[in-house]
């Protein structure tokens, strides 16, 4: 049984547990690894290996945690396509769609590269009569991550690199759907300098979720997954008094007026609908299309049904399978409800399946239109490769549509008229906007902004909002009398 790994205290271990999971090929469902649910005493050994490491960690001048953040990111692009191979045979994900996944974790490598300008306070001097006020940014101890399946690259990568550089330590509980690729950006910072017990990785479920949860040395809490999750994870933190920062479901809607580029738009939708299989938190789900754009939707679902699934390796696959048995069940499930609820299906890839390969999570490229707010496929998050388009009259009437939306992690807009643009990005309640930019996922020295049911919590993710989520402001005030200065021979400094 190939068993996966745990890191504690700078040592990759053989868990002592007899509760495995199951790591499965989407593609086939054939067991590829087992991943161990930590026991207590082995949570309790990367608790105290963390706990002790902070104590010198965050001594380490910024300086030096920079320079092993620019030595980390140099070995993750020397082995960039090796990363992006274990994550494509795990998650099925093709290979280009998994590059991208590991350069975007890369790229929030490289801003915590620049963590020192990123820990300057403030000063100001003479606040009164000799007395002078300054601020210091200091880390809070250790911090924990939960990572869902669908980027086992790039989100573990938006969490530990920067709360590492900003002085903490951190325990990172991977998803258990695809462990091997954290295990090896794991390996790597190792390789890149990392002392001891400053990163530590455990594996789990629910149970081990928990005990870290409830556990006293945690301070700060990541987390990237579903609705029903992140509420549980942000109740059971804050309610233990830590920081926390839980970013949910989505459903995100790109807005299609009728002076926009016709070929742009359909080019666009087609990867941002149905890439990765849907399953990405700012994929767009529905396609609100404005007045006379609306008839583009019969050349788009031409477009999206000529997507063909494949495996990893296929150069010709627009996307590969989805995670799990679990995952293809539900999204069958809600296109057979919308079916049922009277939405047309321009688009049916129910009952896809590849050759060779037909025991795979598949599910093919799926269009739906007369799409109304009250079907499921259009309340709830699908995650597989499923667009609902939708047709309103005009810009405020699409504008009320996505407000009315109880998530808002992402929403786009394609247009030529700039006021259009400016009005919907002005007025629309969602975090992430993109104007002629179908997923708008900011690069990291922005921070990534959901909003309403889409986010738990205050401060986002990377950027500066980031670093402020693994930190806390000292302010200092002083004062120090002229009187005081001492004078005389004795004085006299003398350099040796």
């Amino acid at each position: 049984m190939n068993k996966i790994a745990q890191l504690i205290d700078g040592q990759f271990v053989q868990s002592t547990s007899t509760d495995f999971i199951e790591v499965t090929n989407p593609a086939n469902n054939q067991v590829i690894a087992h991943a161990p649910c930590a026991t207590d005493a082995e949570i309790e050994q990367a608790i105290s290996a963390a706990t002790s490491a902070f104590k010198t960690w965050k001594k380490v001048s910024v300086p030096e945690r920079a320079r092993l953040m620019m030595r980390y990111q140099h070995l993750l692009k020397e082995h960039h396509d090796e990363i992006a191979t274990i994550l494509s045979e795990e998650t099925g994900k093709t290979f280009a769609d998994a590059k991208g996944d590991v350069w975007r974790g890369i790229e929030v490598v490289e801003q915590a590269a620049n963590i020192s300008s990123m820990m300057m306070g403030e000063t100001v001097e003479n606040v009164a009569t000799n007395i002078d006020t300054y601020s210091m940014i200091q880390p809070l101890g250790v911090c924990l991550g939960i990572t869902p399946f669908n980027f086992p690259a790039m989100i573990p990568l938006w969490m530990f690199p920067l709360a590492i550089a900003s002085g903490n330590t951190f325990i990172l509980k991977p998803s258990e759907q695809d462990p091997k690729t954290p295990m090896k950006l794991a390996e790597l910072f190792l390789e890149a300098g990392a002392p001891k017990g400053v990163l530590n990785v455990i594996h789990g479920g629910k149970d081990q979720v928990n005990y870290l949860l409830n556990h006293d040395a945690i301070k700060a809490v990541s987390f990237v997954g579903s609705v029903p999750v992140g509420q549980h994870i942000y109740k059971t933190a804050t309610d233990n008094l830590k920081r926390a920062q839980c970013f949910a479901g989505a459903k995100n809607h790109s807005v299609i007026m009728p002076d926009a580029n016709k070929e742009f738009v359909l080019n666009n939708l087609v990867g941002a609908s149905v890439g990765a299989a849907g399953q990405r938190c700012m994929a767009i789900s529905v396609a609100v299309f404005v007045g006379e754009s609306a008839e583009w939707i019969p050349e788009l679902a031409k477009r999206i049904g000529e997507v063909k699934p494949g495996l990893w390796d296929d150069k010709d696959a627009g996307f590969g399978p989805l995670i799990s048995p679990q995952a293809k069940a539900k999204v069958l499930s809600l296109i057979e409800e919308g079916k049922k609820q009277g939405a047309t299906c321009l688009v049916d890839g129910s009952d896809f399946t590849l050759e060779g390969y037909e025991s795979g999570n598949w599910v093919g490229p799926t269009v739906f239109t007369d799409v109304t707010t009250e079907m499921s496929i259009y309340q709830q998050e699908i995650f597989g490769p499923v667009l609902c388009c939708m047709v309103v009259n005009t810009l405020e009437e699409a504008i009320e549509l996505v407000n009315s939306n109880p998530f808002g992690n992402g929403t786009s807009i394609f247009t030529a008229s700039g006021a259009a643009a400016r009005k919907y990005q002005s007025d629309i309640e969602v975090g992430q906007v993109g104007i002629n930019v179908p997923i708008p996922v900011p690069l990291p020295f922005f921070s990534f902004t959901g909003w309403k049911n889409s986010f738990y919590g205050d401060l986002h993710a990377y950027g500066k909002q980031g670093v402020r989520f693994y930190t806390e402001t000292k302010t200092i005030t002083s004062r120090w009398l002229d009187d005081d200065i001492p004078s005389g021979p004795n004085m006299t400094i003398e350099l040796k």
